[in-house]
């Protein structure tokens, strides 16, 4: 075996090793860990084939979950999106001014999200806090219990989602924007387009490769992120803010169920993994362009 041949699987070594180890072995052993009835005893935890996810279907919280895990992805990955990509076009030329917004605008993306939780925990509270305040300066007095309610907790937590990642995915949208041959506007703009037209027949057919990159990457901070569940509602009221990964996580803490919770994590990742597929596979149909 020649030196070109070996090396790069060196190089390519360490990351193959914790992609085995954190992607690839837990998804087997979800599959495994799914096949037993763990709410029994360790090692003696009896076989019980497809039983874990029977149970995982006849449990109505479950697809509660699920129809709020849908929800939630809406709200947040397809405003998310736009907002992303109307910050870096408004923020495409590189001046000083644009520099120190795109820092302002990517702050919360550094920010942990239990920290922003707490801090949204403020803005959010009934009466005093700022949502309400500035609310009261133009309706009146308000007393608003926004992660209280069953109708308006999920599009608190997506509001929240929203601002904390919109920022990050900008700046892949300006790395999109940099790549674009400067010709194809220039000839747009020579055959007399205006600048909408120029966006939607010349910018965003080329952003598609960008584009698919950044939904898929929304798409799974939408499922994965989940601290601000814990912090601010704990699934609740009565469920209304339980997504797929913190009823996993309820699953498996609270009631050692995780047979029933093992079964949970394949679905969702199959779910995960068939979502990101089709998602390629649309947004890359003639995503590819001439540089």
């Amino acid at each position: 075996m020649t030196k070109k041949t070996w090396l790069p699987w060196l190089i390519l070594s360490p990351s193959l090793l914790f992609l085995l180890l954190f992607t690839y072995f837990p998804l087997v052993r979800s599959v495994y860990d799914s096949l037993f009835d763990t709410r029994m005893a360790g090692d003696a935890a009896p076989y019980v084939g497809m039983g874990n996810f029977l149970r995982l279907f006849d449990d109505a919280v479950f697809w509660q979950s699920l129809v709020n895990n849908l929800i939630y992805i809406l709200l947040t990955v397809v405003p998310g999106v736009a907002l992303a990509l109307l910050l870096a076009v408004a923020l495409w030329e590189n001046h000083r001014v644009n520099r120190w917004l795109r820092t302002a605008f990517f702050f919360p993306m550094i920010i942990p999200m239990v920290s922003a939780a707490a801090l949204w925990l403020f803005i959010f509270m009934p009466g005093m806090g700022m949502l309400d305040y500035y609310l009261a300066k133009l309706f009146g007095p308000m007393n608003n219990n926004w992660l209280g309610r069953s109708n308006s907790a999920l599009y608190a937590l997506a509001l929240i989602g929203v601002w904390k990642f919109a920022g990050y995915y900008m700046l892949f949208f300006l790395a999109g924007l940099q790549s674009i041959p400067v010709s194809a506007r220039e000839a747009a703009m020579m055959e007399g387009a205006t600048p909408t037209q120029i966006f939607f027949n010349v910018t965003l057919p080329l952003l598609r490769p960008t584009l698919s990159f950044v939904v898929t990457t929304a798409l799974i901070y939408s499922i994965t992120q989940i601290d601000h569940v814990a912090v601010m509602t704990r699934g609740g009221p009565d469920n209304a803010t339980s997504v797929l990964l913190y009823y996993i996580q309820n699953l498996a803490w609270d009631t050692n169920d995780l047979g029933k919770a093992s079964a949970a994590t394949f679905l969702t990742l199959a779910g995960l993994f068939a979502f990101s597929f089709i998602n390629l596979k649309l947004l890359e149909r003639g995503a590819h362009h001439e540089r």
